[in-house]
């Protein structure tokens, strides 16, 4: 019993440093742009009509949904006593959130059709968690393979990223 409260306490924590490391990325990607400063970034600019072009289907759309994934997942295994409405709401909180901080901050505009599409990402983590422990039997394992899979998701991230900073791929973001 002892060596399976210690084994839940590493794996809890682990769960943690790579959330705060996928929070710190996140913002990275979202609020500080990658350190690329964009001509957008001097105009405040809103949104307030949901999908407001031809197509729902884009691939900025999509990439939000994917980004928020991995939070939704996290909220899913941190949270784990809340309700799913609570944790919808958490998603929503932290969606808007983030484009609020890209309109106050002249980052980004704020896209309602973003909160939308983040907070779906995190609704669809949640499910994933869902069905992952549903698969496992519990979800002390499925935590595990979320662990084991995020690692490996966070280390190729940041190697990504510091190839990409560092110029050493044959993509440019500046």
């Amino acid at each position: 019993m002892r060596d399976q409260t210690k084994n839940s306490t590493v794996t809890n924590k682990l769960t943690r440093v790579l959330f705060a490391i996928y929070l710190v990325a996140l913002c990275w990607i979202l609020l500080l742009k990658l350190g690329v400063h964009f001509s957008y970034m001097t105009d405040r600019r809103a949104n307030l009509i949901p999908f407001n072009g031809p197509s729902i289907l884009t691939s900025e759309n999509i990439l939000n949904v994917l980004i928020f994934v991995p939070l939704g997942i996290y909220v899913a295994i941190l949270f784990k006593g809340w309700t799913f409405r609570k944790n919808l709401l958490l998603l929503f909180l932290i969606s808007l959130l983030i484009e609020g901080l890209q309109f106050i901050l002249r980052i980004g505009a704020f896209d309602v059709t973003d909160v939308i599409t983040n907070t779906l990402g995190g609704v669809i983590g949640l499910l994933l968690f869902k069905a992952i422990s549903s698969a496992f039997g519990n979800s002390a394992k499925a935590q595990k393979l979320v662990n084991v899979v995020a690692a490996i998701g966070t280390v190729s991230m940041l190697l990504l990223l510091l190839l990409l900073k560092m110029d050493m791929l044959p993509i440019r973001y500046r």
